[in-house]
């Protein structure tokens, strides 16, 4: 097949639990590098936790909005590579995401209405031979490579209806109390919930009690350095979320916690009140 003549390069990001111990990074640079030796790559992050697939969409959604229109997004966390599930390019809002039909790309698609959703199935754009564990750098990387040459979306494979959506833990909500859940620790291990900003909004940051495991903090914070004598601190992070973090430490090293762990919050009210 001949492919038409370089475009004007476009940004592609690399997003992948793919850490920096092993070559795999730098080969799916290598790979787009060779279709496309124009091609600004940017690597959002690789250390993502193994294999989970909800720090991967979330990292993805709070990033993506920061590049411009035309941005191809690769993102590979991918424990079911090499079975039925499919490889997707999906086009909203004039930027592209690509990677594994899992979840991994739905969060940064909420509230967007997709104008194309495309099985990247045209092996002509994948690398030969196809490994079965490996589609970061036979499907995904050649894949974005020929897009950023301008190849249409529509040639890469056919369309599909729909992708698959990563379910959001459900809040549990009685009275003045909200039950969430531990769902990222990023790199300082501070340990971000899925309890939104708009969630609290009904109490009192001043009287709210937080408790996770035998940690309990009081109040809501406006900064990491707002710590109490033991130093850690409840906010609002820059993803609009709740977030544990033990000022100049590491929370989830201290306390212990860990993904799925509950986290508890009560107003204080001059009587007991409800509890989750």
């Amino acid at each position: 097949m001949d492919f038409p003549k370089r475009m004007e390069a476009k940004v592609i990001t690399l997003l992948s639990d793919f850490g920096y111990k092993d070559p795999f990074v730098g080969v799916m640079k290598g790979v787009i590098f060779g279709i496309n030796p124009d091609a600004r790559v940017i690597d959002l992050s690789h250390g993502i936790r193994p294999q989970d697939v909800m720090a991967g969409a979330l990292a993805l959604r709070h990033s993506a909005p920061y590049f411009p229109p035309g941005a191809i997004h690769v993102a590979v966390v991918d424990p079911g590579v090499g079975t039925e599930r499919r490889p997707l390019l999906i086009e909203a809002e004039d930027r592209f995401f690509i990677g594994p039909d899992n979840g991994l790309l739905s969060l940064a698609l909420e509230g967007k209405s997709p104008r194309r959703i495309i099985e990247v199935a045209n092996a002509a754009y994948h690398l030969k031979p196809t490994s079965a564990t490996f589609h970061g750098r036979d499907i995904f990387a050649p894949v974005a490579a020929h897009l950023s040459l301008g190849i249409l979306p529509t040639d890469l494979g056919p369309a599909r209806g729909d992708f698959h959506r990563l379910p959001w833990p459900k809040l549990k909500t009685t009275g003045l109390a909200i039950q969430g859940e531990i769902i990222y620790i990023d790199g300082f291990g501070n340990l971000v919930t899925n309890i939104e900003e708009q969630a609290l909004k009904r109490l009192c940051a001043e009287k709210l009690i937080l408790s996770v495991g035998s940690l309990s903090i009081r109040g809501l914070a406006a900064n990491y350095s707002s710590a109490d004598e033991r130093g850690y601190v409840a906010l609002v992070n820059s993803w609009g979320l709740l977030e544990i973090a033990l000022y100049k430490g590491h929370a989830q090293r201290s306390c212990g916690a860990k993904i799925g762990d509950k986290v508890h919050i009560q107003q204080e009210v001059a009587n007991a009140g409800e509890a989750l």
